[in-house]
This record gives structure tokens, sequence and C-alpha cells, in this order.
């Protein structure tokens, strides 16, 4: 893998350099120092190392536990029993750190940053009916004297050959250890530098988290946005803690309730949405109230302001969602029917979408399904065969009467359609609503906000106007109040 160069338009706006000259840098600057420790797909990382020359100087120790005996020697037992798990690469990193604190003397070594990488994967099975995955990570120093930064990510493989798995693997370690100490100061671009010599059908990465104090300042609910905005995977998720979580970890055989939004600001009529969907979801029969998820999803196009993501105002709707203690999804994904698809990656449990009427009377617009060969048929296919449901909450027209499942206006070419998914009790109308509801809207609270209009306060949930301003969300300013 030579040096790759990016270009824009005719003009060089960037040399990529190799492979080996990333994995030489790292070798011959004489302060780097530490180790390697890899399981599940050989030690594919380190030998880039070890082939580039001048790697006494950067590897202390490589190793693979590749038993599952020796492995939970050195690192323990893990309680669900598993291997390629999110606490396994914690303890490998914290495990190998702490070696290289007890066996390397500081006053030996007063100028070494330490640093230990590690990974544990699953390639792809004999079958090939698994793919794989795994998680990859590093903890190192930036200063001598400085607490450990810690870099964690999850990927999943997209190749069907053991062996081109094992490449790929090898090429991320590197842009991960290259990056992580010449690149620390942008992880934006930290980010997209893992995909040197490297094409997205290859790998996708679909969690990240930075922690240390070196990354201190970064928002990882930010670094997920900039996953789904380069391309990198299709959705990523947070808990209400504002931390980044693999989605196939909390989806996996849950039932699901979705609520797509702008969320701009969030208001009383997404939460009693979501309560009174909520509640009627749980009744449905195969619904376990104790092995269901609420999921607030937010797609890239909701995120976009004249074609650019305005990254603010995506945190200020995370800090808003996140404060009501909701997981949160932000996706690709225009189609509903794609959302349905991705949740059927990880779970047949029931499903459920909480909407609106005019949301459920844009799923019947044909003009979004012009892509796929089956149309709108296919569509359905993939949204109403599975073992899901709508939670319609109803609205009222301009001339202000109550539209709802029952008088909802689709095109007469699918009436037909509408009618067979409606009787078959694919959609179900939300009937103990708060009537006070059906007047608020998002954007009028939006504009009320940034214009310093009065009495907005009462449209949002208990909580939410108070962190608005206090934290000066969605342009609030006090001195724009009008008096």
């Amino acid at each position: 893998m030579g040096t790759e160069i990016k270009l824009k338009g005719d003009r060089v706006i960037e040399k990529i350099p190799s492979i080996k000259d990333k994995a030489l840098r790292i070798n011959l600057n004489e302060h780097i120092y530490g180790t390697f420790a890899e399981i599940g797909a050989g030690q594919e990382t380190v030998r880039h190392f070890f082939r580039s020359g001048g790697s006494s100087g950067t590897i202390a120790k490589a190793m693979s536990a590749y038993d599952k005996d020796f492995s939970d020697a050195v690192y323990g037992i893990e309680k669900d029993g598993r291997y390629v798990t999110e606490s396994r690469l914690k303890k490998m990193l914290s495990h190998e750190v702490n070696l290289i604190e007890q066996r390397l003397s500081r006053e030996k070594h007063p100028n070494k940053m330490f640093f230990s990488y590690a990974n544990t994967v699953a390639t792809i099975d004999f079958a090939k009916q698994y793919k794989g995955h795994g998680w990859v990570g590093i903890s190192y120093q930036i200063e001598p004297d400085e607490a450990y930064n810690e870099i964690i990510l999850h990927i999943r493989f997209k190749e069907t050959d053991a062996k081109l798995q094992q490449e790929t693997l090898g090429t991320l370690g590197v842009n991960l250890i290259y990056g992580a100490f010449y690149k620390y100061n942008d992880p934006k671009r930290l980010l997209r530098y893992l995909y040197d010599h490297l094409d997205k059908d290859q790998l996708e990465i679909d969690t990240i988290n930075f922690s240390g104090p070196r990354f201190a300042d970064v928002d990882n609910r930010l670094m997920s946005l900039q996953l789904v905005k380069n391309g990198m995977t299709d959705a990523v998720m947070f808990n209400p803690d504002g931390k980044n979580i693999l989605p196939a970890a909390i989806l996996y055989k849950k039932n699901i309730l979705a609520l797509r939004g702008s969320f701009r600001p969030v208001t009383k009529v997404n939460m009693d949405m979501y309560e009174k969907s909520l509640r009627m979801f749980e009744k449905e029969n195969k619904v376990d109230k104790d092995n269901t998820l609420v999921i607030f999803e937010i797609t890239l196009s909701n995120l976009r302001s004249d074609g650019e993501i305005d990254e603010r105002d995506f945190m200020d709707r995370a800090e808003l969602l996140c404060s009501l203690g909701q997981t949160v999804m932000i996706s690709n994904f225009q189609e509903y029917y794609k959302v349905v698809e991705y949740f059927a990656n990880y779970t047949k449990a029931r499903m459920g979408l909480a909407m609106g009427v005019n949301n459920l009377v844009d799923i019947f617009d044909e003009k979004y399904y012009r892509h796929l060969s089956g149309g709108i048929l296919e569509a359905f296919g993939k949204l109403f065969y599975r073992d899901m449901k709508v939670f319609l909450y109803p609205m009222l027209d301009e001339n202000g009467v109550l539209m709802d499942s029952n008088n909802l206006k689709v095109h007469p070419r699918m009436k037909e359609l509408y009618k067979f998914f409606k009787f078959n009790g694919k959609v179900i109308d939300v009937v103990d609503y708060d009537p006070e509801n059906l007047s608020v809207f998002s954007r009028e609270v939006l504009k009320m906000i940034s214009q310093g209009t009065p009495g907005w306060e009462p449209m949002l949930p208990l909580g939410i106007a108070e962190i608005i301003k206090e934290h000066h969300l969605f342009g609030y300013e006090p001195a724009n109040v009008l008096q």
C-alpha cells in the first residue's frame, strides 16, 4: 500500500502516507514504546511494525492469547462467557498498561510515552454465514507523566474472506495507532484517517468512544454523528448518559418502539405520543414489558440546514432527549422500511413505530420508492411483513378537523393498499391522547424561542424550558425576550 493522494478537482489537497510509512514513523519515534495484544485474527497489526523496520524501539511485547483458557488465565473470565466484547477489550488494555508500568522503570525510560494496543475479534465463520466483528482500542500517553488516553471502537467486517478481514484489521490498527499519536488534537480528522487505504465496503465502524485528558472536551455523541455523516455506518446510538453504545448489544432480541422526529425541540406532543404509544405497545401480545426498548430516532436529513449539518443544533437536541432519559439513534435511513430492516438484523421480537398522521401519509407516497425495482410494494413488504405495528397519533387539519386512521387522505391509487394494512391491524389509533397537544408544533416553538416571543415554555415537557434557558439552546437569548 503506497502513498495515496487525495484530489479536489485537479488540486492535491492531501498526501496519505502508506501503511508501511505510518508504522515506520511510529517505530522511529524514540519516545513511543508499548505492547500489542491481539485475539482472534492473528497478530495482524503488530506485523506491520515488525516488517517496517526499527521495531525494537517501539515494541516491548507482542502477544496473542488465542486459546480461550490462556486468555481467561491472563485477562479473567467474562460474566457472559463471551470474548469479543467491549468489557474484554477494556480488561486487555487495563491489564497490559498495568504490566508496562510494573515492568518498565520510569527512571530507565523517563521520556517514554507508553501505549497498549489491543483487539479482540471474530472473523468470518467457515460456513460464511457470520461475517464477524470486533473491538479495537488503544490506551496511550502523549506526555510521559500524563494520564492515559483511550480510543475504543467497534467494527463489523463486510468482506467474505477471513484472510482479507485479517489484512483489513491490520491496516485499521496501524491507522488507529498513527492517528492516536499524530492526529489526537483533531478527533474528527482522526476518524476519517481510520479509513486510509481502506474502503467503506471492507469495514464498518459503528461505535467509538474517546476518553482521557487529551479528549476531555470531546463529546462522544458528536463523534457518533461523524460516523454516520462520513458514511462509516448507517446508524449510531447513545444512552441517556450521553455514552455511545453498540446498537447490536442494546437491540438484541428486544421489543422495540421507535419514534422518529426532528425533536427541535422535543415538545409535549412528542412525549405524549411516546407515553401513550408505549402503554399500548406493552399491552400487545408477544411484547415483554421488561424487554422493551424505546428509541428516539433522528435522521441525518433532519439534521441538515442548507445542505450542511449544524452540529450545535444536533447537540442541543441530544442534550434535551438525554435529559428526559431517552435512548437516541442517529441514522441515514430516510424511509421507514429501512429503519425496520435495521432493527430486524438484531431482533425478531415485535416492533412498533409511533408517528403522526402526516408521517403515515408520507409512507404511502410512491415517490419515495422509485429507486426500488418493486416500488412501494417492495417497501411495504419489508415494512409490514415483519411483526410490526404503527401507533398513529392524530392531528388537526387546516380546518380544525381531527384526522386519524379512519379519515386520513392517501393518494387514490394507495387507498386499497392502505385499507389492507389497516384492516389487518397494522395501524392502530392512539385514542387517549391529550387534545391540548394537537395545537403544539415544534417549528412554531422553535421560532418563538429564537425570536424571543414569550409563551413557548408550557408547550414543552417539564424541565425542558429551564435547560434551554440555562444553556441558551436553539438560539435562546434572555435579551431577545419581547417586553
